[in-house]
């Protein structure tokens, strides 16, 4: 086992299965980018261990259509050309994210059915059904010549789930009749106690506020999270309003959703923007993205009051339905603020229940342990503490204390019948995309960022006479410093750097522009303790 991402944070989620000369990988994920990773769209897993093994791999295997386990794809496939299999939901899902992706359309993209085997080399993988906030969500059963593992997926039991369909535990309990060899649970939420609550409390919820709001309700929620938009529209209907459904991404997956029948909508109730944005304000509900304080979300762009289509009105009522993900709270609570400077009613998971998390609490976890009963352990989806509390949990249920193992990403766990141990550990960081490109988080360019943007830029002008000779013409800066001392600062720097290319008396470029860079540092230092990034240009006169 080769965890690739998810084990330690939250998001990114992939891990390979590896027996003899196959390989599985179950999930490809995406992080969405903390505060520090300047200038970045999205976070992938390093997929370096599969590349340098890709005659091995057999198949990505898709738990639920949640970008944290399907937003890697597009990237992953095309360097990586092997079968997807998903369910069916998540499928559709995927054919229109690949659609937004050039060469990648004739993608191998299989639905898999619940309960009907497949077969990948050494492994023979049957899909669950299990409960999360999105429909078809599912664990895999993988069968092995040393034994079955259980991978949950993304889940919780919710007795009374919106599309009607529970935790398939007939099926789990077959598997532990069978013996479970090794077990992969869901760790996001282990360290609370008891249970999740049911989805269904926030339908209640979303009822009594679009019934009680005296102007327009506008509802931010992932553009995957169709559940969530099916329970906006059943509450829209039952008290008379029409819904607007705006952003691209979620356009698109509730055209697919309604063409699927996985979002049931009556008749009339779903209009393009254009069309009832004249209507009275209570006879509105709108729903968009931007849940995650996105910077080019629907919700962000209307709290800065940059959407195109729409803008506060007095009255209205917004609805944040998600749980921040961790390293996005600041991006959360300057949205919000700036939608409440505008007159808006905020309402979000720390002041309603419009929202319940999709991930078992501990009471789950335990009886999930307490059915399959498994040899090995392993805590999956979740940072470093919640792995480690879900171990905990694990040893309380009788899993011997040497099967239970805490990865990180990059280590490799290797399992035998009978005993297990972790064998290698290898660099396996972030990935970065950055527009049309995607970076080693390691790259330069990044470093550089961190120093423009904290440190400044100082560039050095030098001139170049016939003779071949340099002499700084001028110094500009930029985010540096700024009053009465700057051009006294930088034409004493100037004048550095000129008796110091007078010492030299170098005519070689890469010397001279070396020389200007340390010189102008040490100087720098010494005068302002900062450290700006120094580039040299020469201009010939």
């Amino acid at each position: 086992m080769v965890p690739l991402g998810g084990l330690g944070e939250i998001g990114k989620n992939m891990l390979a299965l590896e027996y003899g000369d196959d390989i599985i990988v179950i999930d490809a994920g995406i992080m969405f980018p903390e505060e520090d990773m300047l200038g970045v769209d999205l976070v992938l897993p390093d997929i370096s261990y599969l590349l340098e093994r890709q005659d091995k791999v057999r198949a990505i295997l898709i738990t639920h259509g949640h970008e944290d386990h399907t937003g890697g794809l597009p990237f992953v496939l095309r360097q990586l050309k092997v079968p997807v299999y998903a369910p069916r939901l998540a499928h559709g899902l995927i054919e229109v994210k690949l659609r937004e992706h050039r060469g990648l359309r004739d993608s191998e993209l299989h639905q898999a059915t619940p309960g009907e085997p497949l077969q990948f080399g050494a492994f023979e993988v049957t899909f669950f059904r299990v409960c999360h906030s999105i429909p078809d969500a599912m664990g895999l059963a993988i069968r092995t010549p040393l034994g079955t593992v259980v991978h949950t997926g993304d889940f919780k039991i919710d007795h009374t789930p919106v599309d009607g369909l529970p935790t398939d535990f007939t099926h789990l309990g077959e598997l532990a009749a069978e013996g479970v060899l090794l077990l992969l649970s869901d760790s996001t939420y282990a360290e609370h106690a008891g249970y999740t609550p049911s989805e269904m409390v926030v339908s209640d919820a979303l009822d009594r506020i679009i019934g009680d709001a005296p102007g327009r309700v506008i509802v931010a929620t992932f553009a995957s999270l169709i559940s969530r938009v099916q329970q906006v529209i059943d509450a829209a209907h039952r008290h008379n309003r029409l819904v607007a459904v705006l952003g691209r991404s979620m356009v698109e997956n509730v055209k697919m959703a309604q063409r699927m029948g996985y979002l049931k909508a009556p008749e009339g109730i779903l209009h393009p923007w254009d069309e009832i944005r004249s209507f009275p304000p209570s006879e509105v509900v709108v729903v968009t993205t931007g849940t995650q304080g996105e910077p080019t979300s629907g919700l962000v762009r209307v709290s800065n009051r940059t959407h195109r289509d729409i803008e506060v009105l007095a009255g209205d009522t917004i609805v944040i339905s998600a749980t921040p993900i961790p390293g996005n709270e600041v991006l959360i609570s300057r949205t919000i603020d700036n939608l409440l400077r505008q007159g808006a009613q905020v309402l979000h998971g720390g002041n309603a229940l419009v929202h319940v998390h999709g991930h078992a609490a501990q009471e789950e976890l335990k009886l999930v342990l307490r059915m399959t009963r498994p040899r090995f352990f392993v805590p999956v989806h979740g940072e470093y503490r919640h792995l480690i509390a879900h171990a905990g949990l694990a040893r309380d249920m009788g899993v011997e204390e040497e099967n239970v193992f805490v990865l990180e990403d990059g280590h490799v766990l290797e399992l035998g019948a009978e005993e297990g141990s972790v064998v290698d550990r290898f660099p396996c960081g972030h990935v970065f995309v950055d527009g049309r490109r995607i970076w080693p988080a390691d790259s330069p360019m990044f470093r550089e960022r961190q120093t423009l943007a904290t440190q400044g830029l100082v560039l050095v002008v030098l001139s170049v006479d016939g003779a071949n000779s340099h002499h700084p013409l001028k110094l500009v800066a930029s985010g540096f410093l700024d009053g009465e001392e700057h051009e006294e600062l930088l034409a004493r720097g100037a004048q550095a750097i000129d008796d110091a290319l007078n010492a030299a008396d170098s005519r070689d470029w890469e010397a001279v522009e070396k020389t200007a860079q340390k010189t102008l540092a040490r100087f720098l230092y010494n005068e302002t303790r900062r450290r700006p990034a120094i580039r040299v240009l020469a201009v010939e006169e």
